[in-house]
């Protein structure tokens, strides 16, 4: 009978494999690992010893930290962070001072709020003490303190930050955020309205509204080929809303990254002749080298950036001339510093920036801001001017909103206004083929 040698044991073979990555990593092997219950010496609770190891090593590693030399400061600290759910899906974000100044952010994923809420709760550590001025020091330690850096949450959690961050520092100086990012380049910003129907562009404009955003006409979600009679009513209706206010007015069209290629190919080409303003996300943001081909097919300006994070993230857009219009949200992309840098590059490509926006007055004030400090903006997307919401709401005047001249952001939430609109519990729709019930784009 063949004996099984010590060294060969499957048991000990697993230890000291593990224990040999373990101390490649500078963490102490010399206690038994319980891999298994065979394994465990009987009596023994090496589980609860091997825990005990780790984060005895934790503690040592966090011992040997670097201390910050910027962003500590006695007259100056970030006392406390607090996020409020607002409706109808929107996430508020209000860094408090000891010296009495707030900051407000808008960080959100849509239909992910609670979840971006968290991330805020596990950035507070780090902010809590800080000076809150040294803004793009605060947002390169946010970022790449992260081992697994990017992504949708946390970095719109870390642009809701930088957001108030931002307005902190601009109260505390006296100054609007435009002139600390260089001073204004414009004196007001152009903002298009979304609008669906002749009968609701015709009440944007009637508002001040210039210029608009529609999405394809489509009675339901698009095959991968469509065919003739769906692109004629989807262009019929873009022809209707042209008609309605004129060859004057702007509008603008958003596949919504919804569409084929080969039916985004189809459409635009049945577009061409009413000359929308752009055509934003013709396929999935995903899909950089099928949108520089449809680029290059078409004399249509293509937009895209919404979905789009940091500017590691555009810049293979801007590479391979996927778009000639960038829409970064400055609620997901990075924040104010970061939307300012992916704008500089995008100049450097000729090419315009026009923020992403479906959300609250808080990342419109962002990116009006915005806006007033680069040379190469185009239009402002926005949902709400902050009726019932903020303290002085912003007004639409021949299609443009002056910049604001108070401090920071430049404005006030409206307490009073705001009582019966916290809370919220909106979710992202459920779309399903309505002829074989398979899942679809919204």
């Amino acid at each position: 009978m063949k004996l099984n040698h010590p060294s060969r044991s499957p048991g000990l073979r697993r230890r000291r494999f593990l224990a040999s990555l373990l101390g490649a990593a500078g963490v102490s092997t010399t206690l038994p690992l319980p891999l298994s219950g065979a394994d465990a010496p009987a009596g023994n609770d090496a589980g609860a010893d091997y825990l005990k190891e780790l984060e005895e090593n934790e503690r040592k590693a966090r011992s040997k930290d670097g201390k910050a030399i910027i962003g500590i400061g006695d007259k100056l600290k970030i006392t406390k962070i607090e996020t409020l759910l607002v409706k109808p899906r929107w996430l508020f974000l209000r860094i408090h001072t000891n010296a009495g100044i707030t900051g407000l952010g808008e960080p959100i994923v849509e239909g992910r709020a609670k979840t971006v809420a968290t991330a805020i709760e596990e950035l507070t550590p780090y902010l809590i003490g800080k000076d809150p001025r040294p803004v793009a020091h605060h947002w390169q330690a946010m970022y790449r303190h992260a081992f697994y850096r990017g992504g949708p949450v946390l970095t719109s959690a870390i642009s809701g930050v930088d957001q108030a961050l931002w307005d902190i520092k601009g109260k505390a100086l006296g100054l609007p955020v435009y002139e600390l990012l260089g001073g204004p380049t414009r004196t007001r910003v152009r903002a298009y309205a979304h609008a669906g129907t002749v009968e609701r562009i015709k009440q944007r404009q009637a508002e001040g509204f210039t210029a608009f955003k529609t999405t394809p006409f489509k009675e339901r979600p698009a095959r991968i080929v469509e065919n003739k009679a769906f692109i004629d009513k989807a262009a019929g209706r873009f022809a209707e809303l042209r008609q309605a206010v004129g060859d004057e007015s702007d509008i603008a069209i958003d596949f919504h990254g919804a569409l084929s290629q080969q039916t985004a190919r189809l459409l635009i080409k049945a577009l061409e002749p009413f000359q929308p303003m752009f055509i934003e996300e013709p396929v999935n943001c995903q899909e950089v080298d099928v949108m520089a081909d449809i680029a290059r097919g078409t004399h249509l300006p293509i937009a895209t950036g919404e979905r789009i994070f940091t500017k590691w993230g555009f810049r293979e857009i801007l590479e391979k001339k996927a778009a000639s219009i960038l829409q970064p949200d400055l609620c997901h992309a990075g924040g104010i510093t970061e939307c300012r840098l992916i704008a500089g590059i995008a100049e450097a490509f000729y090419a315009a920036i026009a923020p992403h926006n479906p959300l609250g007055p808080i990342s419109l004030a962002a990116g009006l801001n915005l806006a007033a400090a680069i040379p190469n903006f185009l239009c402002q997307e926005q949902s709400s001017l902050g009726v019932g919401y903020i303290k002085k709401p912003f007004q639409i005047r021949d299609g443009y909103i002056d910049i604001p001249t108070a401090p920071g952001l430049g404005i006030e939430l409206d307490e009073h206004a705001l009582a019966n609109k916290i809370d919220h519990d909106w979710r992202n729709r459920e779309t399903y083929d309505a002829d074989d019930g398979s899942v679809v784009d919204w």
